[in-house]
C-alpha cells in the first residue's frame, strides 16, 4: 500500500519542486512539469479512493440502498463517460440490450461493478478491437456479459483474479491496485448474484448475473 501510494506523491513533490527552484524556466517544460503533476496528482486520488472502498466493502454491515433503475439508462451513461478511454486506445464498445431491463439494486454501487469491469477490458485490449457488451434477461435474473479482445489469461491467474491486490501484470502499476475486481465481486455477491470470468482464444468473458427483484438485505 505504501508503495503504491508514495509512487505517484514522490513525483507530484518533485515536479513541484522543479517549477519552485528553476527560475529561468520555458512555458513550454512549466506547462510538462504541470502536466505531469495533475495526472500524478489524479493517480493519487484515484488510489486513495480505492482504498476507502475496499474498507468499506470489508464492514460487514454495510447497508445497501435498494432502488428500480434502468439498466439501458446506466449503460448509456457509463458509455458515455468512457469515450475518452476508448478514444485513446482507438477501441470501439458495442451495447446488446433488446429491452430496457429495470433491476431493484443499489445503483451507485452497482455501476461501480460495471465501471470497474469496463475499465479492466479497457487496461487489457489490444489497441483498435472491440469490446461487446450483452444484457440478456433470463427467468428470474438478468445477466450481463463484458467481452474484450486482449492476452488470453492462464488459468493459474484467472483463479486468483478476484482476489483482494491481486495484478495480472505485476510489474505496472499503472494498472491499478488490483482492488477493482475484487470490490465488484463483493458488491455482487452482497446482491445475491455471481460474477465470474472466463478466457481463451485471446478473448476474456466477465459474466455478471443479478436477480432482477432483489430482495432486501
Amino acid at each position: 500500500l505504501a508503495h503504491d501510494l508514495k509512487t505517484p506523491l514522490a513525483s507530484v513533490i518533485g515536479y513541484l519542486n522543479l517549477l519552485r527552484d528553476e527560475g529561468q524556466i520555458s512555458e513550454e517544460l512549466r506547462q510538462k512539469y504541470l502536466s505531469v503533476s495533475l495526472d500524478k496528482a489524479e493517480r493519487l486520488e484515484e488510489l486513495i479512493n480505492e482504498f476507502f472502498e475496499i474498507a468499506k466493502f470489508n464492514l460487514s454491515n454495510i447497508t445497501l440502498r435498494y432502488s428500480r433503475i434502468s439498466l439501458m439508462r446506466m449503460f448509456e451513461m457509463l458509455l458515455y463517460e468512457f469515450q475518452p478511454m476508448f478514444h485513446e486506445k482507438n477501441l470501439n464498445c458495442s451495447l446488446m440490450i433488446s429491452e430496457d431491463i429495470m433491476i431493484r439494486c443499489d445503483a451507485d454501487k452497482i455501476q461501480r461493478v460495471f465501471d470497474n469491469i469496463l475499465k479492466n477490458a479497457v487496461i487489457y485490449s489490444f489497441e483498435g478491437t472491440d469490446i461487446e457488451i450483452a444484457v440478456v434477461r433470463k427467468e428470474e435474473n438478468v445477466e450481463i456479459t463484458f467481452t474484450n479482445c486482449g492476452d488470453t489469461i492462464p488459468e493459474e491467474k484467472l483463479e486468483r483474479i478476484f482476489e483482494q491486490f491481486y495484478r495480472l501484470d505485476q510489474g505496472r502499476s499503472t494498472n491499478g491496485t488490483g482492488l477493482g475486481l475484487s470490490i465488484a465481486k463483493q458488491i455482487v455477491t452482497r446482491h445475491k448474484g455471481t460474477l465470474t470470468a472466463a478466457s481463451e482464444n485471446d478473448l476474456t468473458v466477465f459474466t455478471v448475473t443479478l436477480p432482477l427483484l432483489a430482495a432486501v438485505s
